[in-house]
């Protein structure tokens, strides 16, 4: 990356930030969505699962957040069930609320932009079929802090006791 903090947008988004980045964690990854569906990525000549790339890492020591803001669809549900070190191995948290995308690499990289966790907003579909998507990318430490500590407030639940969607939080509803 030639910038501290860079534009990208619609197939740039995927070949970046879901090609390039997130598989090169080594320590964590954390991700912020509204929506969230079944995403196929290259994976040499196949396209498979986002799914795999996530049971590959966790396999790897990588530790995977998930914040998203409802249930995923069918499709995500059943690439799920194929990779069973998921259920125990990624960290979900859903919260009715959570409208920013975000995706954090080692705390080294981050992504903040309009791009939910789809194929079509990651722009891993066609040109015809992908969304018009745009967001930043950074290296800069102080970026990636302020980032960082908006998901980890949203995670470690900060905003949860003034929240007035509590009916509709599962994990709210489970601590009560």
């Amino acid at each position: 990356m030639k910038h501290d903090l860079e534009f990208i947008a619609d197939a740039e988004i995927y070949r970046q930030v879901i090609l390039q980045e997130i598989p090169a964690a080594k320590k964590f990854l954390w991700m912020g969505t509204s929506d969230l569906k079944d995403l196929y990525i290259d994976q040499g000549k196949k396209k498979v699962p986002f799914l795999k790339l996530l049971s590959q890492m966790i396999e790897d020591g990588v530790a995977v957040r998930l914040i998203h803001a409802k249930e995923p669809g069918p499709n995500f549900r059943k690439d799920f069930d194929r990779y069973p070190n998921l259920i125990g191995g990624m960290e979900k948290l859903l919260c009715p609320r959570i409208h920013f995308k975000s995706v954090i690499v080692d705390g080294r990289f981050a992504y903040s932009g309009s791009a939910n966790l789809t194929g079509a907003g990651m722009g891993a579909k066609s040109d015809g079929k992908r969304n018009f998507e745009s967001g930043l990318i950074t290296r800069d430490p102080s970026l990636v802090g302020q980032i960082m500590k908006q998901y980890d407030e949203l995670w470690m639940g900060q905003h949860c006791s003034a929240c007035k969607r509590k009916k509709y939080c599962f994990e709210y509803r489970e601590m009560e």
